[in-house]
């Protein structure tokens, strides 16, 4: 690792804190829609002769994807599942199991959407919070891990412990971004930029040719920023404990649970910012990594570099790009580059 340092011009510092993706001035603005779905404000943003055409398919697939995966909608797939404790999975929900499995063993087991009771003791779930005791926790990850539900991947057909739900919340609304961005490229459009939350995911380059700027947040003051990245056809998802949290007693409790211990990951990183051209990859290792930890994922990273590039920030605010985006990265703080 070497030292790095950049200066944002007060311009692009501006556009980032104003609106986290820096859009193109002059007439070509697109066309923009704002909705709230999977529990959070969306921004679509399309460029292009069909761009209301393809915003509406959009709105339509995001609201059918969270009828099917939204854990609070008791008739929703998972809900369903989740209460039955087995079922044949529908085509979406078949991908994302599968897609979350593969996520769980490259992580060895720091993804893992069978923690949905863990996320319930600790209200993160319902909002109603609590410090669940050890013994509560002891009981509980006796049932949290993927290797205890049985699935036949020829048939789609899975069965789960009685005690145990689903929940794909880790990784759904990088999928959810992931099929929009694919929708729309079926209508006559010239680019896209779709925000979900904290999950960003591009399409071609910006009117002007250049590529899309991606601020990322700073997670001490998430109303500022600690650089910017250039991308294009990129998803870039940050996951941090900030996002949400309780305190109890002067302590501070966030919704990342290492599924190992079931208590808020305390791995020495504040946040993870990970690019990746497949946006539920992005979504479901931006996670892991937070829960893994600098030096586990930075041994990930070196074994599938060709996969992804992370931003991460530890504990002291200092900041490890890794080199694949090192060059598409300003940041007015030093920055390590890991190779």
């Amino acid at each position: 690792m070497r030292a790095k340092h950049k200066t944002i011009i007060a311009v692009i510092i501006f556009a980032a804190v104003c609106a986290a993706i820096a859009l193109p001035s002059g007439k070509e603005q697109g066309v923009k829609r704002s909705i709230f779905a999977m529990d959070t404000y969306m921004e679509l943003t399309v460029y292009g002769h069909d761009a209301e055409a393809a915003l509406d398919a959009a709105e339509n697939e995001i609201m059918r994807l969270d009828g099917l995966l939204s854990t609070g909608n008791l008739s929703s797939e998972v809900s369903q599942l989740n209460n039955k404790k087995s079922g044949v999975l529908s085509k979406d929900c078949r991908y994302l199991f599968e897609r979350s499995k593969q996520i769980n063993e490259m992580t060895d087991g720091a993804f893992d959407i069978t923690i949905y009771p863990l996320m319930e003791a600790w209200g993160f779930a319902g909002g109603d919070f609590r410090v669940p005791d050890d013994d509560e926790l002891s009981r509980l990850l006796k049932y949290v891990g993927m290797s205890l539900v049985e699935y036949d991947d020829e048939t789609g057909e899975l069965k789960m412990p009685q005690q145990m739900k689903l929940d794909f919340g880790g990784i759904g609304k990088g999928y959810a971004s992931q099929r929009v961005t694919e929708l729309m490229r079926g209508y006559d459009i010239d680019a896209s930029v779709i925000s979900l939350g904290g999950n960003v995911q591009t399409f071609g380059r910006k009117p002007d040719k250049s590529k899309w700027k991606i601020a990322v947040k700073n997670p001490d003051d998430t109303s500022s920023y600690i650089g910017v990245l250039s991308v294009m056809d990129k998803a870039v998802v940050t996951s941090g404990g900030y996002e949400r949290f309780f305190e109890k007693d002067g302590v501070s409790y966030h919704h990342i649970i290492d599924p190992r211990t079931g208590r808020p990951a305390n791995s020495g990183l504040l946040s993870v910012t990970v690019v990746c051209g497949d946006g539920t990859l992005a979504d479901g290792l931006s996670t892991a990594l937070y829960v893994l930890g600098m030096e586990k994922a930075v041994d990930l990273w070196r074994s599938h570099s060709n996969e992804f590039d992370m931003i991460l920030v530890d504990s002291s605010k200092k900041q490890y790009v890794t080199d694949g985006i090192s060059n598409l990265y300003d940041s007015e703080a030093d920055y390590e580059i890991i190779y």
